[in-house]
């Protein structure tokens, strides 16, 4: 059956006028005519009735143009879906510390698409070891064209741009002997075996010089790089730690306690390389980033 011919049937049951619908679909009447008997020869059925010097639908025509109208649209989406699907699509590389890929990246790389309304992108996100030195130097490598971490120093080569902020806060078991504080200062954590960050953490140095605060040094049951995995021993018993407050807290038997002192925030920057030819995709991504981070106070990521 010709494609082309149920168009012209879709039109014609429209105007119900041959002049007018030949003239639309930019061909002659003859065509439209030929095209249209040639229709109802197939099909063994009488679609138009003669209605003076127009046409109507016959009851089967009512019936079958209906058919064929929605099955047309099905048809012309399905067409623009593969068409899109084979355009070329930019790939925006992305990697970032874990804490911000369970929920803050997804959803401001979801805002993106829905600004840009574009079908040709797709993003890559990776965590690497989930350490801002690996994801720094992956950046460096051209593994990835934008990284969300903490800023280092000794990477002059790369542009941060501050997009996230988090408090520290104190996680105990939920039946510890902390858990009833309303808030508590790192010295009255000194007395219990913690959870504390391994030196291949970014925030090894820092919880030193806050510990340094108060001239005290935590009793380190465990020593371990990442603040989720820390919070998951935490969960199980196995001590108490500072830790950035991030969602995933809300998720565990853990008590979230506020640190009254010292006071600290810890932010989270995007990093991109410096003089370096970018897609402008990944830029327009970059910018949206900086603009919806100028507007929103992040914490509790």
């Amino acid at each position: 059956m010709n494609l082309d011919h149920l168009r012209y049937f879709v039109a014609l049951s429209r105007t119900e006028n041959y002049t007018q619908t030949a003239k639309m679909l930019h061909i002659t009447q003859p065509s439209l005519t030929k095209a249209i008997h040639s229709l109802e020869k197939e099909l063994d059925l009488a679609l138009f009735k003669k209605d003076g010097r127009n046409v109507s639908l016959t009851s089967e025509g009512k019936l079958f143009a209906n058919s064929v109208s929605a099955s047309l649209i099905s048809l012309d989406k399905s067409i623009a879906e593969a068409k899109s699907f084979n355009q070329e699509k930019t790939i925006i590389r992305l990697a970032s510390l874990r804490t911000l890929s369970i929920k803050w990246l997804p959803d401001m790389a979801q805002r993106f698409l829905k600004f840009t309304d574009n079908h040709t992108i797709d993003f890559q996100f990776n965590t690497d070891t989930g350490l801002s030195p690996d994801i720094l130097n992956g950046l460096r490598a051209k593994k990835y064209d934008v990284a969300f971490c903490s800023k280092l120093d000794n990477y002059p080569d790369l542009s941060f741009f501050p997009v996230a902020e988090q408090t520290m806060v104190c996680i105990t078991p939920i039946d510890h002997a902390l858990a009833n504080y309303s808030n508590v200062s790192l010295m009255e954590t000194l007395n219990y075996p913690q959870i504390t960050f391994s030196e291949s953490s970014g925030l090894h140095p820092i919880m030193n010089k806050l510990f340094n605060d108060v001239g005290g040094k935590p009793i380190s049951a465990y020593s371990v790089e990442e603040d989720q995995s820390i919070a998951g021993l935490v969960a199980n018993g196995f001590g108490i730690a500072i830790v950035p407050n991030m969602s995933i807290l809300q998720t565990l038997p853990v008590k979230i306690i506020p640190i009254s002192f010292p006071k600290w925030q810890r932010i989270l920057y995007m990093a991109t390389l410096k003089q370096v030819e970018t897609q402008p995709t990944i830029m327009n991504f970059v910018n949206f980033v900086k603009s919806q981070s100028k507007q929103l106070s992040i914490n509790n990521i």
